[in-house]
Order: C-alpha cells, then structure tokens, then sequence
C-alpha cells in the first residue's frame, strides 16, 4: 500500500513539474512577441524584463519545490512520522497540548525551509527587479507580528478543534467543520479592524474627486461605502492591488497607494467595478459555499478513515496517533487537489469573465479596464504567454491577453 500512495504522490509532482517545463519553454519561444493590444504600452525591452523576472521566480520556486517534496516524501514514506509520533507521545501530556505541540514543531520546521526562500525571493529576486521597497528592520518587524498573530489564531483554532475531536469522538467531523467555518466568518469580520492595521497604515483617500466617483459606481450597484482608504504598501512593494472587505451591502474598499500611481481615475473605477460585479454575480458566497460543502465532505470522509484504522498503513506504519493521522489525511487532500484544481480554475476564470462584462456594463467604459490590465501586467512584469495547458489547469484568472481582446471587442 506505500508504493500505491507513494506513486500517486509522484505521479502528481510529475504533472505539476510538466506544466511548469511546458509554460517555461512557451515564455521562451513566445515571449519576445508584443501581444495585439498590447502596442505603445510594452515593448521589446519591457518584454524582455518579463520573461527574465518570470523565468528567474519560476527556477527558485522549481528549487523549493523540489526541496518540499523530497522532505515531505522522506518525512512520510521514510519513517520520520512514526518517530517524531512516538517522540510527542512518550512526553505523555494531554491530548489538547500534544497536538499543539505535534503541529507546532512541524510549522517552525517549515517556517525554517521555507525561509531562505521567502528572503532570496524579497531581496535578490524582488530587488533586482525594481519591485523591493522593503528594508530590513520592517522585514523583522513584519515577521515578529506575522508569527505571534499566526501563533495566536493557531492556538485558537487548534485547540478548539482538539477538544472538540475529544469531546465528541463520533461527531467530532460535523462539530469541528461548523467551528472552522465560524471561526473564518469571525477572521473575515475582525481581520480589516485588528490584523490587517498591524501591518498597514490605512489612511482616508486623498482624492476626494476619485472617491466621489467611487461612491457613485458603487451606488449604482446597489452598494454602500463605508470607507475608501489607502495604504502605504509602497513601503514594501512597488506591486499594485485593490480589494473589498465588509459582509453584506456595506463595503470597505483599500487601495494599494501604489496602484493609485498607476492607473487613471477612470481606470481604477474600472477596476473597482470588476470587483463588483463578482458581488452583483455572487462569486465570492457561491465559492465559500462550495469550499465549506467540500470541507465538510472531507471531514466526513477523514472521521470515517479515521475510525476505520486504515490510515497508517497508507504509508507502511502499525498504528499512529490522531496527529499523524491528519498529516496522511493532508497529503490525502493534496492527491485530491490535483483534480479539483483544473475544474475550481475554470469556474474561476468564468467568474472573471462575467466581472469584466458587469464592469463594462456599470461604467460604459470598456476601454478603461482593459487599458487597466495592460498598465498591471506591465508594471508587474506578469507573464503576458503562459501555455495554453498551464493556464487551463493553475489560472483562476483568464490569461490577460484574451481579457483584454474581449473587452476591446466590446468597446469597438
């Protein structure tokens, strides 16, 4: 039974590893072509730039990848689980500590992989690009918050967990998918208020104009804005982004003060009109509904493999505790991932479309959206040629070169 789940897992780094050779050598053979549309705003330096920054990210990630899977197929398949399990069970603590313990230890282990990387990507990668505002003394601080918030919401929603898994052993399943599900409504309501000013000044708009037409739009949507703020991202990246917080009608919108540098005020209502389309269109709660319908189903089915005592000899062990139980249930769900990825792509990407065709119809201003796309794929250097095979299987977004033929298709 290993050699069955451990050839699964390979055949699935194999098909992520394939896509990723295709997509790179369709940036190599393609990616010195200006797109149509795409005239006056790249040329052939600024594509250039593109396919370096893309091709230097994508030979990083193909390291840590690698790096990733070796260690986890080790971890599992070699062994180390049913040590490291006997190691947190000989301290003979409770049940609730144990577990905090268990998953503890293996989220500093990869906060330790994991961060060579995440510095090589911010100051060689990110810096060499033009994209690294960030000095050092703000990269720790950003650590020290990140780590005590994701110490603290880990804590809690752990232990609530556990002792839930404890307190109803033939239900736990139901009980601990209603306690994520509360706990995500809850980190959705508080993190715009708690978390997110830990790391960002939000400060009111400074384009009084520009947020009167924010409004308007939003109006016509059938919207209210409680606030429109922008924020000093620029102390970290030159990257642009915009998004929505708030449940219901009432909205919260953030602009990136870096995006406010780069596009025109008609764009950024564009932009802002796309986001409300997926609202008028219901995307966001129809996802949510669908994530929460299949967590709970894999709950369901983990209570039952886990009753059923068949989860250790997955990967060659006797027996195993509750803790190493839900590591084979992960890589379980990373098997499963490899199927629902390509199909929760696709309706994603549908989603996108409707958005575009919403903002179209709300602001009357094709043109100003796809000019808007254009300008963020060129200044975040975005791969504008991505393989067709690649797309269809990662892209949650349509690729940018058919959003912006659609649109201009519309305006024309």
């Amino acid at each position: 039974m290993p050699w069955i789940l451990l050839s699964a897992y390979l055949a699935v780094v194999c098909i992520e590893f394939v896509l990723d050779g295709l997509n790179m050598r369709h940036l190599r053979r393609y990616g010195h072509e200006v797109p149509a549309g795409f005239e006056g705003e790249i040329d052939g330096e600024r594509l250039a730039r593109i396919s370096d920054y893309t091709l230097c990210r994508n030979r990083v990630g193909r390291i840590e990848s690698l790096l990733s899977h070796l260690l986890l197929i080790v971890f599992l398949f070699g062994g180390l689980l049913g040590l490291y399990d006997r190691w947190i069970e000989d301290m003979q603590l409770s049940f609730i500590l144990s577990g905090l313990l268990f998953f503890a230890c293996l989220s500093v282990a990869k906060y330790l992989v994991d961060l060579p990387f995440n510095l090589y990507h911010q100051f060689v990668i990110e810096e060499r690009f033009g994209f690294n505002t960030m000095t050092w003394r703000l990269w720790l601080s950003d650590q020290i918050k990140g780590l005590l918030v994701s110490a603290v919401l880990f804590g809690l929603l752990l232990s609530g967990a556990l002792w839930l898994v404890q307190a109803a052993p033939h239900s736990w399943w139901l009980w601990v998918w209603g306690f994520f599900a509360l706990f995500s409504l809850f980190l959705m309501y508080v993190s715009p208020y708690v978390i997110e000013p830990l790391f960002f000044k939000f400060e009111p708009l400074g384009q009084p104009e520009l947020e009167e037409r924010i409004t308007r739009v939003m109006e016509k949507a059938g919207l209210k804005v409680s606030r429109v703020f922008q924020v000093d991202a620029s102390r970290r990246s030159r990257h642009s982004n915009a998004y929505f917080t708030g449940i219901g009608r009432v909205k919260r919108i953030v602009l990136f003060d870096t995006l406010l540098e780069q596009l025109t005020a008609d764009e950024i209502v564009a932009v802002l009109a796309h986001e409300v389309g997926h609202w008028k269109k219901r995307h966001v709660f129809k996802r949510l509904m669908v994530v929460q319908l299949l967590s709970l189903a894999f709950l369901a089915a983990s209570w039952w493999l886990v009753d059923a005592g068949v989860l250790p000899g997955l990967i060659g062990l006797e027996d195993g505790s509750f803790f190493a139980q839900v590591i084979i249930l992960s890589l379980l769900a990373s098997l499963a991932g490899c199927v629902v990825t390509p199909i929760w792509s696709a309706l994603s990407r549908r989603d996108e479309y409707q958005a575009d065709r919403f903002a179209c119809r709300l602001t009357g201003d094709a043109q100003a959206l796809a000019s808007a796309l254009v300008k963020l794929s060129r200044d975040n250097l975005a791969n504008l040629r991505p393989h067709p095979a690649y797309a269809a299987f990662y892209y949650s977004h349509p690729p940018v070169i058919e959003r912006v033929r659609r649109l201009r298709d519309r305006s024309s």
